[in-house]
């Protein structure tokens, strides 16, 4: 009996600890359970959403209750189409009401953001009906036009230039419909061509139309082409933007098309690839160098005056907009020669971006389009470099790319970028290469020292011994801020959690201790909000009350802000909390929201109970729709923003 006993302790002592944790974990859930589980999820979802839905009825702003509207009808789509039909339509009329009553259609001069809000109203409203039914996003569209604005018309002023939101929202919107009906969009964008219109979202309706009907969208390709090709790209803005739009990302090849898989294709507001055959595409490609090559050299009435430090960029026009005493914006437009060689200089920076196709498709105009660039002072600019750069910093390039990008960079920025390099490299597994590029390529001290920390910690991680705290908090002694203490517990918490449980949660532990102190700062909001994101997958509980304390002082903040409305602060308006947008304070609300949502699958009840504990109706309703959403895995409403030239110097965004 006592050597039986002895042997296993024996066996204790040397069996991994690893092991050991795995045999304690709960079984995975079979297929019956896990369905239970989200049946009960979506019950306890749609009863919340009843909550939220009567809870918003005290709501006095009414951009409030359209949004909430708005939300409620999203959700409710696949379980109620009826009544979520019948919320998009009263947020229309709530949408189409405030377009008449907004300063923005009267002769009164608007307040901050007060011309805004109907339109960003109108965009969700109709661009979220069009995720569901594409005829009824059309009906909202037509029936929340806003009327023209009230600008009387005085002779002695300059030309007025009247900004079409509505032909841009329509736009979004046939992007948006492309995904959901390809065929109705095309029919959209067949209609808008013959009135002349250029839509910039017409590749995505090409695309999606492609995988239904190819033959229809092989016809609708060429017609766009067509119209490009006998419009003055010189005077139309418009056209100049789609035929670069068309052109960038190169012709299409069949072949690799017709290979592709469905799970590979792309939605409508992400689809950037080619869409126009070898044949039409070279033909658009002749037209708008075509079009370009009448840019001419800038002179010196282009300029402002050599002393002015404000000069406007030479060939470039401005647009000047003046608010009259009665509260009419005048916008003193330049003039058709002005906008022409505006359009020839923006058709040849584009150009050269396309060199490479110019090359291959048309080498024989390629030396005309590099002397042109040249004689422009354009051959030498660093669009190129800084766009790579750029891209540098995207979550999917790999280390190599980093390393290549850096060689051709700006000095200055070589070392941060031989940095991120090394650090990619760490998340590859690659942990010599790292070590390498910080040896070979970091001179300053402190950044090669900041790469070789992590590549100590992450070694001690990867041992079979496991990781030594003191270890940890002697690197962490010599890092420079909290953030990137926090950056590295849960790097290591993450890296230890498979093989050690136990060290994932000493780490993460760890990590709590350094934000758990009242928050001066919406940095420090952010530090418990990550923290407590990284123990819901390890101890539900935890989460909860790292996030407790954060909204006692959530709603501390949010009556300070109430109280100074006016004085200090506008987060509030006419004494309520915008549901959206406006404020840090809101989006700190949101944030506190989406996580309290991550917990509501593990323990309902408490994250139910956590969304109550905040004081304002407004607050509550944003945290128990975001557990809603989660519960029902619903997707963000707001899509990639799209951003659409509209001037010389203006940008609209637009997020389908």
């Amino acid at each position: 009996m006592k050597r039986s006993a002895l042997l296993l302790i024996l066996l204790l002592i040397t069996f991994p600890a690893t092991a050991i944790a795995q045999e304690q974990q709960p079984p995975k859930p079979t297929a019956e359970e896990l369905e239970k589980q989200k049946e009960e999820w979506t019950k306890n979802a749609y009863r919340l959403l009843d909550q939220v839905i009567d809870e918003s009825q005290s709501l006095r702003l009414p951009e409030n209750r359209v949004r909430m509207q708005i939300y409620a009808a999203d959700v409710l789509w696949d379980r109620d189409q009826g009544r979520a039909r019948s919320m998009f339509m009263v947020a229309g009329d709530a949408v189409a009401e405030l377009s008449r009553t907004n300063p923005e259609t009267t002769t009164q001069r608007p307040g901050p953001n007060q011309v805004r809000r109907p339109s960003q109203l109108r965009q969700e409203l109709v661009l979220t009906a069009a995720r569901h039914d594409a005829p009824l996003a059309y009906q909202l569209l037509a029936a929340t036009k806003p009327p023209l604005p009230v600008q009387p018309v005085d002779p002695r002023q300059p030309r007025q230039q009247q900004f079409n939101a509505d032909d841009l929202l329509e736009q979004s919107l046939l992007a948006a419909v492309a995904a959901l009906d390809p065929k109705l969009a095309a029919q959209n964008a067949d209609q808008m061509l013959e009135k002349g219109q250029f839509p910039y979202s017409i590749s995505n309706v090409i695309s999606e139309l492609r995988r239904q009907d190819a033959e229809a969208a092989t016809k609708l390709a060429d017609k766009t082409v067509k119209r490009l090709q006998s419009a003055n790209l010189l005077s139309n803005t418009e056209a100049a933007t789609l035929a670069l739009g068309l052109l960038n990302p190169g012709p299409r090849i069949p072949s690799a098309a017709d290979a592709a898989k469905p799970e590979d294709a792309k939605t409508s507001s992400q689809a950037r690839g080619p869409v126009l055959d070898q044949s039409v595409y070279v033909d658009l490609l002749g037209s708008l160098i075509d079009s370009a090559l009448k840019a001419t050299p800038p002179t010196q009435q282009n300029q402002r005056g050599a002393n002015n430090p404000r000069a406007a960029r030479p060939g470039v026009a401005r647009t000047v907009q003046v608010f009259r005493d009665d509260g009419t914006v005048i916008t003193n437009q330049p003039s058709e020669a002005q906008t022409e060689l505006m359009n020839a200089r923006r058709l040849l920076s584009g150009l050269q971006r396309l060199l490479p196709q110019v090359d291959q498709n048309l080498p024989g105009r390629a030396q005309s389009v590099r002397q042109k660039l040249t004689e422009m002072g354009i051959a030498e600019n660093n669009r190129g470099p800084m766009a790579q750069i750029a891209n540098a910093f995207r979550g999917d390039v790999t280390a190599d790319a980093l390393i290549q990008t850096a060689a051709t960079a700006p000095t200055q920025i070589q070392p941060r970028l031989y940095q991120q390099a090394a650090f990619k490299a760490l998340e590859e597994g690659n942990v010599d290469r790292a070590r390498q590029i910080a040896t070979d390529h970091l001179s300053d001290q402190r950044l090669r020292d900041s790469v070789m920390q992590r590549i100590d910690l992450r070694e001690l991680a990867t041992k079979a011994e496991g990781i030594r705290l003191e270890q940890v908090r002697q690197s962490l002694s010599r890092l420079q801020s909290d953030n990137e203490r926090i950056d590295l517990l849960l790097q290591l918490a993450n890296d230890v959690a498979a093989k050690n449980p136990k060290a994932q949660r000493q780490l993460l532990e760890e990590a709590r201790q350094i934000t758990n102190k009242r928050a001066t700062s919406y940095e420090n909001f952010e530090q418990q909000l990550r923290v407590a994101h990284a123990f819901a997958s390890v101890d539900a509980s935890r989460s909860f009350e790292i996030l407790d304390p954060g909204i006692s002082h959530l709603n501390e903040l949010l009556s300070a802000a109430q109280m100074l409305s006016g004085f200090e602060t506008n987060v509030f308006r006419d004494g309520e909390l915008p549901l959206q947008g406006g404020s840090a304070l809101t989006s700190m609300v949101n944030r506190f929201g989406q996580e309290i949502a991550l917990l509501a699958k593990t323990d309902f009840e408490r994250s139910e109970t956590l969304a109550g504990r905040f004081q304002f109706a407004e607050s509550r309703i944003m945290a128990r729709l975001a557990i809603v959403q989660g519960l029902l895995d619903v997707k963000p409403r707001p899509g990639s923003p799209v951003t659409f030239r509209v001037g010389d110097n203006s940008t609209v965004t637009f997020r389908p």
